[in-house]
């Protein structure tokens, strides 16, 4: 036997698991177990869709063309234009403010006048009716010359008159009513119905004309001062309405800070004349 030296290393060993009576024989290194098989879940069935559901699919998001979105907002122009030009209308409209009863009194007053024009056409009717029947067609023609030339004189200021009616009594304090006002208010009045007209002791007929003067107004040259009192003969139902619609006689001249007084009466009386004038150039064709 030789003697180990400093400079032999012995072998070096190998360290690990030995089997069971340490020969050193190393032992594979067991198998992981394998996991217990899971089993899949259910598939997930969609909950079936109503119609409502699929209507609501199928209209949003809304599918609109290039060409549809085009018409869309002609149409909406279009709209726009219409009821602008609708408002615009209304807006113009002198009874736009009008209330219920306003409204109720101006168609009373229309249907008032529909009636009157009936009831002449009618009378007129029976007029010719009784000028074909009449045994003695002379002297029923004479009483219908008589009872026409009365109607034409109370129209043309030659004969007075009474029957129901208004008296309208305007007072001008500041001096701010004007010819124009004065007449506006004659218009409405004969638009009503009036049949016989005065104001302050003038007779007012068809060919009268109002002026402005210094401190009043004139009426056919005639010079009248305020406070202007109309005597007017006609249907009271019809004729103070007619000054009392909204924008219409009353509120105009209230505006000027006149105060104006309408008082009804089962008889008016129309005595102011006006002297028959005779025609320069006309003449009866009859």
């Amino acid at each position: 036997m030789r003697p180990m030296s400093t400079n032999d290393t012995p072998p070096e060993r190998s360290e690990g698991p030995t089997g069971p009576e340490g020969s050193g024989t190393p032992v594979p290194p067991s198998a992981p177990a394998s996991p217990d098989p899971v089993a899949p879940p259910d598939p997930v069935v969609p909950p079936e869709e109503t119609g409502r559901q699929r209507l609501a699919a199928g209209l949003w998001p809304p599918r609109v063309s290039r060409a549809q979105l085009i018409v869309a907002l002609l149409l909406f122009v279009l709209g726009l234009g219409l009821a602008i030009q609708v408002r615009s209308t209304s807006d113009s409209s002198a009874l736009r403010g009008a209330r219920q009863e306003d409204l109720v009194r101006i168609l009373d007053e229309l249907d008032g006048r529909t009636k009157r024009l009936e009831d002449e056409k009618q009378r007129l009717e029976d007029q010719r009716k009784e000028l074909e029947s009449s045994s003695n067609q002379a002297e029923e023609a004479r009483k219908q010359t008589v009872e026409k030339e009365r109607q034409l004189g109370i129209l043309a200021g030659t004969v007075a008159a009474q029957g129901p009616g208004i008296t309208l009594k305007i007072t001008d304090p500041k001096g701010l009513v004007r010819s124009d006002q004065l007449l506006d208010t004659l218009q409405e009045l004969r638009a009503a119905g009036a049949e016989a007209i005065q104001i302050n002791g003038v007779r007012v007929v068809a060919g009268s004309y109002f002026s402005d003067e210094n401190g009043g107004v004139g009426i056919d040259g005639k010079k009248i001062t305020q406070p202007y009192e109309f005597r007017v003969i006609g249907k009271p139902q019809d004729l103070e309405p007619a000054l009392n619609i909204p924008g219409g006689v009353v509120q105009t001249l209230e505006k000027e800070q006149a105060t104006v007084a309408v008082t009804r009466s089962a008889k008016i009386i129309v005595d102011a004349l006006r002297a028959a004038k005779q025609p320069d150039y006309a003449r009866s064709s009859s």
